[in-house]
């Protein structure tokens, strides 16, 4: 539904974007995640055909959006950060007018603008001039019309910014209710964005592409931590000796024993954690897979940009 390949755009001497690439099939919910300045705005713009690329290919459901961008934007609904709205207008009116500029028949206006109405829920605003309402519902009105006219694919430039936690609620309750019928691609600095309202996170640090993968993907590590309880033998070496393990550490707990088993991000040790523990009848009190939170992720992505030498290891960049 959205490819984009090798795109790079500078600001003279700055470069905003360098070589980015992905594809988003439809029905997918995506974050694009990056920190204040990472090139997140430059690449919505770019591929809602607001702004060109010096280099790169991009396309939206088939259609090129350098070469046939009227044709791209009729495929897309997009929200920049700053919602293009009139306070002076009611927001029938505004509605209406975004049909007409959609060029949506007048036969076909009323069905397409009470859908939008209700998918947003305007419907006790309507003869309100826009500058009236609270800045929540005037961001409801801004995704109204992304959808007016039906897009395949929704481009959401940091939909919730600005507003207060229930607004934000609301808001991302709307976003996963309105993925059912369009792709949706969302930009955002804030890490409980993603992984309130997304399925997959692509990562942006200085322009480029640093991670693309499902949030799942992300947060599972190949690291295991095994509790055992009095009686337990000193089981570092056992451990160590198991395929796939990579190292053991001896981590002390309140409840006996504990070892962090480190292994690839790919591979499960917990079987055979649990075969070694079982065949020698360890205590086990606890044996689980350690999971990362996304700002662990995160973190873990900048640290290795800001230093070369600290490579991420996390399979997924």
């Amino acid at each position: 539904m959205i490819d984009l390949v090798n795109v790079s755009k500078s600001f003279g001497a700055i470069q905003a974007v360098h070589k980015v690439t992905f594809h988003v099939e439809p029905g997918e919910i995506i974050g694009l995640l990056g920190p204040n300045g990472s090139g997140k705005t430059t690449l919505m713009r770019i591929l809602a055909g607001y702004l060109d690329p010096d280099e790169g290919q991009v396309s939206v459901d088939g259609v090129d959006v350098l070469t046939d961008t009227l044709e791209a934007q009729r495929r897309m609904g997009y929200l920049p950060e700053n919602a293009p709205l009139y306070p002076e207008l009611t927001t029938q009116e505004y509605l209406k007018m975004v049909a007409n500029l959609r060029r949506i028949p007048e036969a076909e206006q009323q069905a397409r603008l009470s859908e939008a109405i209700r998918a947003t829920g305007l419907e006790n605003h309507l003869t309100r001039p826009i500058g009236e309402l609270s800045k929540g519902y005037r961001q409801r009105v801004g995704l109204a019309q992304t959808l007016v006219h039906n897009p395949q694919v929704l481009i959401l430039d940091e939909p919730t910014a600005g507003l207060d936690p229930t607004q934000i609620a609301e808001v991302r309750r709307l976003i996963r209710r309105l993925a059912g019928r369009s792709t949706v691609l969302i930009s955002t600095h804030v890490l409980s964005e993603v992984e309130a309202t997304c399925e997959r996170v692509i990562m942006l640090l200085n322009g480029e592409v640093r991670a693309d993968a499902r949030l799942a993907e992300l947060a599972m590590t190949g690291n295991v931590l095994l509790v055992l309880g009095e009686g337990g033998p000193d089981a570092t070496g056992y451990l160590t000796a198991l395929p796939g393990v990579q190292m053991v550490e001896s981590h002390p707990t309140a409840d006996g024993a504990g070892y962090w088993i480190q292994g690839a991000s790919d591979v499960d040790l917990r079987p055979a954690v649990y075969k070694l523990a079982r065949e020698a009848g360890w205590p086990v009190k606890e044996l689980r897979r350690d999971v990362r939170t996304l700002e662990t992720v995160f973190n873990e992505l900048a640290m290795a940009v800001s230093d070369p030498e600290n490579t991420w290891d996390g399979g997924q960049s």
